[in-house]
């Protein structure tokens, strides 16, 4: 992986058909505190080799990096005017934000999950370091593992509430919409949005499948958003449904949000779920 030799590897299985798994939830316990780290990783080191033989991993890769490639356009666009303008500029590295992966030592689905994000950050030349995660449902060993790989674990529940500094992918997989509508308020500028990527969820497939009502009015920047962003619907092989069905790369282009009102920018409130029965997320005073 990048930036430790040494580190967290994925070995690159012989060119050939990889075997079709199938997924399905284990039975062990899902609070875990003394793991076997090693074995744990071992596994998903396996798991990994194995998704990198996937025809549509290939394809993921790829429309991901276009999608990077378009926001270090913008950095390179938005250098050029600020060197003309007489200011110094130097591009940021990107980095990862991943909320909601679930317990990857007894969940077949999370472990895959896991799995695709160590490749996407490989491929995107990300450091390990550089990319932060958490899940309430993490256990200790589950934190032993993460920090052994490398990551970086996020110790506060920020309920997807954290503004990107820099150009940032927030790998969200089947996480509830609360999180992404508290993502989206959290970075709702111009400015912000042009510069994060979400791996998540299609927008499009939240809206169909909840009432406009409720939608539009416990979701509003999902509903607001979801007309001007540019959706890019990741393939998925039957065998994996459980783990990577509806997946969606998400950008947000400057021609895109501009066709918003000036207005929708101004004072953003604070997302509030009190209508909402089935919040889909935990809370941080939970």
């Amino acid at each position: 992986m990048p930036g430790d030799s040494e580190g967290w590897q994925v070995a690159r299985r012989r060119k050939g058909k990889a075997e079709k798994t199938q997924l399905q939830m284990s039975n062990e316990p899902n609070i875990q505190e003394h793991l076997d780290v090693g074995k744990v990783e071992k596994r998903l080191r396996q798991t990994a080799s194995d998704l990198r033989c996937e025809a549509f991993y290939e394809k993921w890769k790829d429309e991901l990096l276009m999608a990077a490639l378009g926001i270090q356009q913008h950095f390179v666009e938005k250098g050029a005017s600020q060197v003309s303008a007489g200011q110094r500029s130097s591009p940021a590295q990107m980095q990862c934000v991943c909320y909601g992966l679930g317990s990857f030592s007894s969940c077949v689905s999370a472990r895959y999950q896991l799995a695709m994000l160590l490749l996407l950050l490989d491929a995107l030349k990300i450091e390990l370091s550089d990319c932060f995660v958490f899940d309430p449902v993490f256990s200790s060993g589950e934190v032993d593992v993460l920090k052994r790989i490398g990551l970086t674990v996020l110790t506060e529940n920020e309920e997807g509430k954290r503004q990107a500094n820099k150009p940032t992918i927030f790998y969200l997989m089947h996480c509830g919409k609360a999180l992404y509508n508290n993502l989206l308020w959290k970075n709702w500028s111009k400015q912000c949005l042009i510069e994060i990527i979400i791996i998540g969820n299609s927008f499009c497939g939240m809206k169909e499948r909840t009432i406009d009502r409720e939608f539009n009015r416990d979701y509003r920047y999902i509903s607001q958003i979801t007309a001007v962003c540019e959706e890019r619907l990741l393939p998925c092989p039957s065998h994996m449904i459980d783990v990577f069905s509806d997946t969606a790369v998400i950008t947000f282009s400057a021609s895109g949000v501009a066709k918003l009102s000036e207005a929708t920018w101004v004072n953003p409130p604070e997302p509030q779920y009190g209508h909402c029965v089935d919040l889909e997320i935990v809370c941080k005073d939970k």
